[in-house]
Order: C-alpha cells, then sequence, then structure tokens
C-alpha cells in the first residue's frame, strides 16, 4: 500500500479530531456525560495531554511504517467513528451541543476519513 497515501491519511484525520475536540471544549462535551459538572474543564484538559501525545507520537510510527503506528492509526481511525456515533446520538436526543453545519461537518468528516484511514490501515498490514 501506498504509504504517503497512509501518511497523510493520517495527519488528515488527526488534524480533524484534534480541531473537533476544541469544538468539544467549547461546546463542553464534558457535559453531554454530566450535565450539572461545571467543573469538567479540568479533566477534559488533563486527558487530552496523553491523547493528543499518542495522536502525535503516532504520526512518526506511521511515517517510519512501524507495526505500533499502524496500531495507533486502527485506533485514532476508531476514535472517529465512535465520535461520529457518539454526537449522532445526542443530536437525535435534542442535544444543542454541536447543532452547527460547521460542527456537523468536522464530525461527519472525520467519520468518512476515519473509514478510509482504517481501510489503508488494514491493507498496508497485509
Amino acid at each position: 500500500m501506498n504509504l504517503t497515501l497512509f501518511f497523510w491519511l493520517y495527519i488528515i484525520n488527526s488534524t480533524l479530531l484534534i480541531v473537533h475536540e476544541i469544538d468539544s471544549a467549547y461546546w463542553q462535551e464534558w457535559k453531554l456525560l454530566n450535565p450539572k459538572d461545571d467543573d469538567g474543564i479540568n479533566g477534559f484538559l488533563i486527558i487530552h495531554i496523553p491523547l493528543i501525545f499518542m495522536i502525535m507520537y503516532g504520526l512518526i510510527l506511521v511515517e517510519k511504517n512501524l507495526l505500533s503506528g499502524m496500531i495507533i492509526s486502527l485506533v485514532v481511525g476508531s476514535c472517529g467513528i465512535f465520535a461520529f456515533f457518539f454526537h449522532l446520538y445526542h443530536l437525535r436526543k435534542g442535544k444543542e451541543q454541536f447543532n452547527t453545519i460547521v460542527s456537523k461537518s468536522i464530525i461527519l468528516l472525520t467519520f468518512i476519513v476515519s473509514i478510509i484511514q482504517i481501510i489503508v490501515t488494514v491493507l498496508n498490514m497485509i
């Protein structure tokens, strides 16, 4: 499989996921799980330190075409698919968070790129 395509899909999807997480901070995403949590930003920010580190480190491993990079690529792609269904569920329940054209577009693009990324990653592994 083309390593350049694999590399760029990882970068594009990682960018979309990180932008989505910026959007998540704006919408106070932690309140989707616990509406009474006014201090959730602290935990939200802390958990994103290792998450973003792993996304960035995964890029190095993907560029080196290592198996560990492919595994992280599958995790990143899976996170994009999870994010899509998580937000689809909450939007269908009538939640106002992420109900803008830009937020929904980022989530949809993440879903599409995640599926392609997973397919390309699997093809790269065989």
